[in-house]
């Protein structure tokens, strides 16, 4: 298949591109800067220039495509810019266009989306789907609804729902923010008693089933790329902790946002999320370490790590 992929040079995305080529499949990857063309060029890719506003390109890269997998999000407009749904909109706009593309092709279209919107409280399944606001990290959900939606319109469209935490070496966001907030403040912390969870997946196994998906996942299919159902933020910090040589403490309710700085709003986060119908749907097995494991392989704190 030639099979056309956003964020194609990420940390995510270079997992899925790895993937994809060592299974035979041709790879075009959107690419918007010079180094992401290079990188993409040397892996064996073939590059497509442009970004999500460049909403022509994606149409034509989609339709002369076999399949898509669509990775990429504005991170920069939303994390550094402060405009989330700024970068939410883009986003359906690339969906739109993409879709556009595909309607009535039977190819197939594979979006990454998140856990936001879900229900909390208990596990949740990949029945489950999400409540709608008009808050923005809600409305990307909503994004997610639409490309399900293109079953309808001829299009094998999918969604894998991702986890706060996708890990592995080359990390850049959440476990290296962690450890460099226990760097900078010489303490590795977790909210509370440290029993709120998060699920986790290793990026190679995400990886693995963004393939299986865009090949043999049903149109409407919501998959979860969650290896591990939740691990305990305790557990976490300690791990970081024993590595760091630094005490392991609980942060109380009002330290959080001066403490965790932009993780602060994520350390009550909970939730335990089951990928039992995904495994069966494509029988994906996830074989690489789980989120202790690859925390204690110290790949994390050979340099002082960065964050996204």
């Amino acid at each position: 298949m030639r099979i056309f992929v956003t964020g194609a040079s990420g940390f995510i995305g270079s997992a899925v591109v790895r993937e994809l080529l060592d299974a035979g499949h041709q790879v075009v990857g959107l690419a918007r800067s010079d180094t992401a063309a290079a990188a993409l060029t040397d892996t064996g890719v073939d590059v497509v220039r442009g970004s999500l506003d460049d909403l022509d390109v994606l149409r034509d890269a989609a339709a002369a495509s076999d399949g898509v997998i669509h990775l990429a999000f504005k991170q920069e407009t939303a994390v550094v810019d402060g405009d989330y749904r700024g970068a939410v909109e883009a986003d359906r706009r690339a969906v739109d266009a993409i879709g556009d593309a595909l309607a009535g092709t039977d190819r197939p279209f594979v979006l990454a989306s998140g856990l936001i919107g879900l229900p909390t409280g208990r596990v949740v399944t990949e029945r489950d789907m999400p409540t709608i606001d008009d808050l923005p990290m809600a409305v990307r959900s909503a994004t997610a609804l639409a490309t399900v939606a293109l079953a309808s319109r001829g299009v094998r469209s999918s969604v894998v729902r991702l986890p706060p935490t996708v890990h592995g070496e080359g990390d850049p966001a959440w476990m290296a923010g962690l450890v460099t907030t226990a760097r900078a403040k010489g303490v590795s912390s977790y909210f509370g008693d440290g029993t709120n969870r998060w699920p986790a997946v290793h990026r190679l196994d995400v990886a693995r089933l963004f393939r299986l998906a865009v090949e043999k996942a049903p149109a409407g299919s919501v998959l979860h790329g969650i290896a591990e159902e939740g691990v305990a933020l305790r557990d976490i910090a300690e791990v970081i902790g024993r590595h760091l040589d630094m005490p392991v403490t609980s942060l109380t309710p009002e330290v959080p946002p001066a403490h965790l700085a932009w993780q602060s709003a994520y350390t009550s986060f909970t939730a335990r999320v089951s990928n039992t119908l995904t495994r069966e749907l494509l029988d994906w097995q996830p074989t690489h370490p789980g989120l202790l494991e690859d925390l204690d392989q110290g790949h994390y704190y050979r340099t002082p790590a960065t964050t996204a």
